[in-house]
Order: structure tokens, then sequence, then C-alpha cells
């Protein structure tokens, strides 16, 4: 199977906060943002495997600050690492505002998508080639957060996990 890089899954989205999407403190809901960035996170994972995928969990959201009323929001998904049926995809989020065109970055999120046929049924995705030194970062790290998650879950053994070695050991 061929391989893609990181840049072609690329997907950006940029949005206003309205004050339907936000809380009383005038801040973007954390259900809204999650929602949000699942659909770029979900577009980015299509990109990368060329068929329906369904969102595997989240593994990881850093609330850094919060999104005020009127914020420009912009979401950025690259798939992270591909293992067989799996993507695992980074999501990084910043917001302006109208005055300042200065991005600030608030949130960053990983999420895990498994791409299916239209049975259901998983299906093979192509291998992913990271090319600048945050994808070879992103790319390397994801193993290590793969592995904690099926030792977390049951699905793996500790001692199978040869990235968790020196935590489990």
């Amino acid at each position: 199977m061929s391989f893609k890089t990181p840049e072609q899954s690329k997907t950006v989205m940029t949005d206003l906060v309205l004050p339907s999407d936000t809380n009383a403190l005038n801040h973007l809901f954390g259900g809204e943002l999650l929602a949000r960035m699942d659909r770029a996170a979900s577009i980015s994972a299509v990109k990368h495997s060329e068929n329906i995928v369904v969102t595997a969990s989240i593994n990881n959201v850093s609330f850094g600050e919060p999104v005020p009323l009127g914020s420009i929001l912009t979401i950025e998904a690259k798939v992270s690492r591909a293992f067989s049926t799996s993507m695992e995809v980074f999501i990084d989020v910043w917001i302006q505002n109208k005055k300042n065109r200065k991005k600030l970055k608030v949130n960053e999120a990983i999420y895990t998508f498994v791409a299916v046929n239209k049975r259901g049924r998983p299906v093979k995705v192509p291998d992913l080639k990271p090319e600048t030194d945050l994808e070879k970062n992103r790319y390397d790290s994801a193993l290590r957060r793969r592995q904690l998650s099926l030792v977390l879950a049951g699905k793996m053994k500790a001692n199978e996990a040869s990235e968790l070695k020196a935590i489990f050991d």
C-alpha cells in the first residue's frame, strides 16, 4: 500500500463564535468546540484514508484558554500516524479577534478514527510519512499513546507495550 504525508490530510476550518455557541460567561461551549474539532478531524481522516471514517476515541483534549464570543476560531487537523485501519489525528485550535490579527493557540486534541467500508467493516489505510520535525515528533509519540490506550483498555498486556517498557518495568 502507498503512503501519504500529513500535509495531504491537512484540514483547516475557520468560523466565528456566535452568541448561540456560548455559555453564560460568553465563552464557546466546550461541547461545541469538541463537535467542531470532530468534524475537522474526520475530514482529515477521510482525506488520508479515502474511505468512510468513524470516531473511535477522543484520546486527549487540552482546554488551554476560553474562547470568547466574537472570536475568529481556526481549527487545523492533520493525520499524525496511520496504523492498519486506524488513524490518529492531531488538532490545533487558535483564536484571533477583530482588532488583533495575531493568533493565540488555545487548545489541542488528539482523536482516533477507523476507516470502514459501506458495511461498517474496517479497511486498511495508507501508511503515513511525516516530513517536518513537528510531524515526526507527533508520529513517534503516537505509538506510545496508542500502546498506553490499549494497555489501559485491557487490550494489550503492559509487558507487550514496547514503547512503554520504561514506564512499566
